[in-house]
């Protein structure tokens, strides 16, 4: 497509938070490269919460659970509208079904590889093959077939005055912070406990750092984050379920470390600039860790590969997971500490 032809491009991406948060460079570059440009964003309704206020992009909210009821309501928002482009960003069946509804000239889509559920039939342009590529390039590289260079890894989130305001709340001016989002969507991703425990209090101990705990108000998260607190020997404040998304966001702004799993929060530490202390076994860090904090990522997953499935990374397909029972258990308590160790010496003679 010649440039001059682009002037306004739909995206889908409805989920997850980790991914949306991603396409935020896209829309940016998007507006840099052509100025003007109408952009329409179809996303899920969580996540709309986290990227809804982006200036210049029209939101369109696609809720999932809705069923037929949600394709419904997507076709009747997009009755008589054509779009030079379409960006089909996701590749589940269901985002598929979306993507029959959207009219666009030009639809993008995954190359060969990345592609599943019948995608293929839902788009006429593909991004480049580029085997063992991190999910945030990969999203980036969208534009390319559209005759634009690739998105720089650059992201705003906006943010309001009151949300700063719940983070500097919580926050001590006075120590190094460290917020604790233990819990990722798949629970074979999630370290134990007692683990998070342990190193908590050594940040406490050794580092003289607060520790926060954070996480939706699922129950599940409310008992992991009890359960860390419980185990702690030393203070941590709890505020898991007590924040928005927005709120998080900027606690992740101010805040100094954020140690996660494989979930949304890493990703949107990194977006804002904290590092994050990633614990990747149950997944390739090198494909879906924090963007900008791949060497502070605590990787055992060539180990849960070997162990489980008695291949090698090189063996297996790029971005299969192992989430099988302990395979989050080959990180140790020691590796997570020496890799908090190392960040602190980093910041300290940084």
């Amino acid at each position: 497509m010649e440039r001059r032809l682009l002037n306004s491009v739909c995206i889908l991406r409805i989920s997850a938070i980790g991914d949306v948060t991603h396409v935020v460079p896209v829309v940016l570059s998007l507006q840099q490269q052509r100025p003007g440009i109408e952009i329409t964003w179809i996303i899920g309704k969580v996540e709309h919460k986290l990227v809804g206020d982006l200036p210049g992009v029209e939101f369109i909210v696609f809720d999932k659970k809705s069923g037929w009821c949600g394709y419904r309501e997507l076709r009747a928002r997009l009755r008589g509208r054509r779009f030079d482009a379409l960006l089909h960003m996701q590749v589940a069946l269901r985002a598929n079904l979306a993507a029959a509804l959207i009219p666009a000239r030009i639809t993008v889509g995954y190359d060969r590889a990345r592609s599943k559920d019948l995608h293929q039939l839902f788009i006429n342009r593909r991004i480049a093959a580029a085997p063992r590529q991190h999910v945030r390039d990969c999203l980036a590289s969208f534009l390319e077939p559209l005759g634009l260079e690739a998105a720089a890894p650059l992201w705003t989130i906006p943010l309001a005055a009151a949300d700063h305001e719940f983070a500097r709340r919580h926050l001590d001016p006075t120590r190094r912070s460290l917020v604790l989002s233990p819990c990722a969507s798949h629970t074979l991703r999630n370290w134990r406990a007692e683990r998070y425990a342990a190193l908590a209090d050594h940040a406490v101990r050794q580092h003289h750092m607060q520790v926060l705990l954070v996480g939706s108000p699922a129950q599940s998260e409310q008992e992991m984050c009890a359960a860390i607190a419980a185990e702690m020997a030393e203070p941590a404040l709890n505020l898991c379920g007590q924040d928005t998304l927005k709120q998080l966001t900027a606690l992740l702004t101010h805040a100094d470390l954020l140690v996660a799993p494989d979930t949304g929060p890493a990703h949107i530490a990194s977006a804002v600039g904290t590092d994050v202390l990633g614990l990747y076994a149950a997944s390739n860090p090198l494909r879906s860790g924090p963007y900008r904090s791949l060497d502070w990522c605590v990787n055992r997953y060539p180990e849960a590969l070997q162990q489980f499935t008695g291949k090698s990374v090189d063996e297996t397909r790029w971005g299969a997971k192992a989430e099988f029972p302990g395979a989050m258990d080959l990180i140790t308590v020691e590796d997570a500490t020496a890799m908090l160790d190392r960040w602190v010496a980093a910041r300290e003679h940084g």
